[in-house]
């Protein structure tokens, strides 16, 4: 596994994020303990989750996931795991029970921390933006946190590029902990919302990127073909994947990714994970997985060197995306 620093900072994370989503959900405690250990053992120390994981499907109503990581970290160094988390979704009844306000923002705190079993979160993030809150009072509550040893550094997921950087200045002008690490959606199959303002931004800002949905809900995992549209009855059924699979352009983009696996003897799933890797803007995309042999399919996407003309075209098939 290589490490590189998150953004501009001084932070070392694995080149692979593993993302927590499932945990709780269609991976139980011991399947998940399982799985972070095998993630641990191939050099991953970087994990993501989010205080509302895993709050779909009857009987889960959020922080699983946390709760899970919590009791596989009480067997490990905690100085040894970075551990990043979310804060924004709806987590308790009421006007106040999701947002970003100060309100929010130090309650959803102290129940991940409880959650998580440790005293700081290395990595803390706004999910969503939220409309109805002043960015000053978002970044002032956030930065409260820095101050007080509870959060080491601050990200946020799903921002446009012209509000981060208005986060950005607003940190700036007023002597506040900033956004180090951007999560977007990113993949060979969703490119342009983010290399067409955010890319650029971030690089020049010195922000991290931790890309989410890496492997586009699966699809660039080489299980969907032409033939078989429904090899995964947990994931075929999703909007963003029934437009995939309605789409030619997107079956196009999955042969060349193919045809390059091939020749380097590895997995398509390594391949999209490489293309990413290619590029200096990103850190660490976040993998997830349901099973062990999941993540051990992709892992060695760190060690692949995709040549010049290969990544050109994956880019040239991908284009329009």
């Amino acid at each position: 596994m290589h490490y590189t620093r998150m953004g501009r900072t001084g932070l070392q994370v694995s080149r692979l994020c593993l993302g927590a989503m499932t945990f709780g959900l269609t991976a139980d405690e011991a399947t998940s303990h399982r799985i972070l250990d095998a993630a641990f053992d191939a050099g991953i120390n970087f994990i993501d989750t989010a205080d509302i994981y895993s709050r779909w499907g009857p009987g889960h109503v959020g922080g699983e996931s946390e709760t899970v990581i919590g009791s596989w970290l009480r067997g490990r160094s905690r100085r040894d795991v970075v551990i990043a988390t979310k804060v924004q979704a709806p987590m308790w009844d009421g006007p106040n029970g999701a947002g970003l306000s100060r309100l929010h923002i130090l309650q959803a705190v102290e129940d991940s921390l409880r959650r998580l079993g440790t005293d700081y979160i290395d990595l803390y993030q706004t999910h969503w933006p939220d409309d109805e809150t002043p960015l000053d009072e978002t970044l002032a509550a956030l930065d409260n946190l820095v101050q007080r040893g509870l959060v080491r550094y601050l990200g946020c997921s799903n921002y446009p590029a012209w509000l981060l950087m208005k986060a950005l200045w607003t940190s700036d002008a007023g002597g506040l902990a900033r956004f180090d690490c951007l999560q977007p959606h990113y993949n060979l199959l969703h490119r342009d919302e983010f290399e067409r303002e955010l890319a650029a931004a971030c690089l020049d800002q010195g922000v991290g990127v931790i890309p989410y949905s890496p492997l586009a809900a699966g699809f660039l995992t080489g299980k969907f073909t032409r033939e078989n549209k429904s090899p995964d009855s947990t994931r075929s059924d999703g909007a963003r994947i029934q437009r995939l699979l309605a789409d030619e352009r997107a079956f196009a983009t999955l042969d060349v990714l193919r045809e390059i696996a091939q020749a380097h003897e590895a997995h398509p799933a390594q391949i999209a994970l490489a293309w990413q890797l290619a590029q200096p803007v990103i850190t660490a995309p976040i993998i997830g997985a349901r099973r062990v042999d999941q993540l051990l399919d992709v892992v060695g996407a760190t060690e692949i060197a995709l040549a010049a003309d290969e990544i050109a075209r994956l880019n040239e098939v991908s284009d329009g995306f």
